[in-house]
C-alpha cells in the first residue's frame, strides 16, 4: 500500500495552486509529488477534475494550473481556489489508501568520454576516483527521474552515489550539443536540444529525449526510472543512425 500523502497548498497568482510535499529535496517527496500529480492528471482525464489546464510536476511540488471560471463551486465555498483545493484533499485522500504504482523503467545508451563526453576525466578526477569508477557508478543503478524542465524533454535524474557530487561548471557553454549527458550535484540531466548548459559533460546518448510529433512528446516524465548502459561509439553510431526519421 503507498504511504499517505503530507502536503499543503498554497495559491500561486489567481490561477494555479501549489502542492509542496517538502522544503527540500528527498526521493521520498519526490516520488509523493511525481504520484500526486499521475493521480491528478488521471482524475483529470475520467472527468473528476475540470477546469485543469496544466498539471506540472517539480522536484518535490505540483504546480496545478487552472481556470478559475470553469471550477464548480459549490455553496457555502467562496472561491474556486478554495473549491479545486477540496477537490484535490478528497482525492489524494483516496489515493493515499490505494496500491502503489510501480515506476515505469526505461534503459538509456550512452557512450561515455571522448568527443561524446569531454569532462569525463576532469569530472573524475574532481571526484576522486578513475573515469572507469565514474561510469560504473553513474552506470550501476535504477535513477529516478526527478523532474522534467529547463527545455522540453529535459529530465533531471538522481540521487546519484555521494561520489559523484561535483558542482556546476563556473563558466556554463554556451552550446551543449542534444544528446549530452551532464553531471552535477548528485544529479545527471539529458540535454534533448542544442542549448547553453552549465553541466560537466560526461557522455552522450543517441536517444532523441523530446520530439513534438510523437504523443507524448517526451521520452522521460517525472516518477520514471532510467538505468545508463555503457555502449562503444560504433554502437553510438549505429544506434543514432536508426534513429534518423
Amino acid at each position: 500500500m503507498s504511504d499517505s500523502f503530507k502536503w499543503h497548498a498554497a495559491p500561486s497568482g489567481d490561477s494555479c495552486l501549489v502542492l509542496e510535499f517538502a522544503s527540500v529535496l528527498s526521493l521520498h517527496a519526490n516520488r509523493q509529488a511525481a504520484s500526486a500529480a499521475a493521480a491528478l492528471n488521471h482524475a483529470r482525464d475520467l472527468g473528476r477534475l475540470v477546469g485543469l489546464t496544466d498539471i506540472v510536476p517539480g522536484m518535490v511540488t505540483v504546480g496545478v494550473h487552472y481556470r478559475p471560471e470553469h471550477i464548480p463551486v459549490p455553496a457555502g465555498v467562496a472561491t474556486p481556489y478554495a473549491a479545486l483545493l477540496r477537490q484535490i484533499e478528497q482525492l489524494l485522500a483516496e489515493q493515499g489508501s490505494a496500491p502503489a504504482v510501480a515506476p515505469r523503467r526505461i534503459e538509456i545508451p550512452m557512450c561515455y568520454g571522448g568527443e561524446y563526453g569531454p569532462d569525463l576525466h576532469a569530472t573524475a578526477q574532481a571526484c576522486g576516483v578513475s573515469a572507469e569508477q565514474l561510469i560504473a557508478l553513474h552506470s550501476r543503478d535504477w535513477l529516478d527521474v526527478l523532474m522534467v524542465g529547463f527545455t522540453p524533454g529535459h529530465p533531471y535524474i538522481g540521487i546519484l552515489d555521494p561520489v559523484l557530487n561535483p558542482p556546476r561548471r563556473s563558466v556554463p557553454r554556451t552550446l551543449v550539443p542534444r544528446g549530452s549527458v551532464g553531471l552535477a550535484n548528485r544529479q545527471t540531466n539529458v540535454y534533448p536540444v542544442d542549448s547553453p548548459g552549465g553541466w560537466h559533460l560526461i557522455g552522450r546518448t543517441p536517444l532523441a529525449m523530446f520530439n513534438a510529433e510523437h504523443q507524448p512528446p517526451c521520452r522521460l516524465q517525472s516518477g520514471d526510472q532510467v538505468r545508463f548502459v555503457a555502449i562503444d561509439s560504433a554502437t553510438f553510431e549505429v544506434l543514432q543512425a536508426e534513429a534518423q526519421p
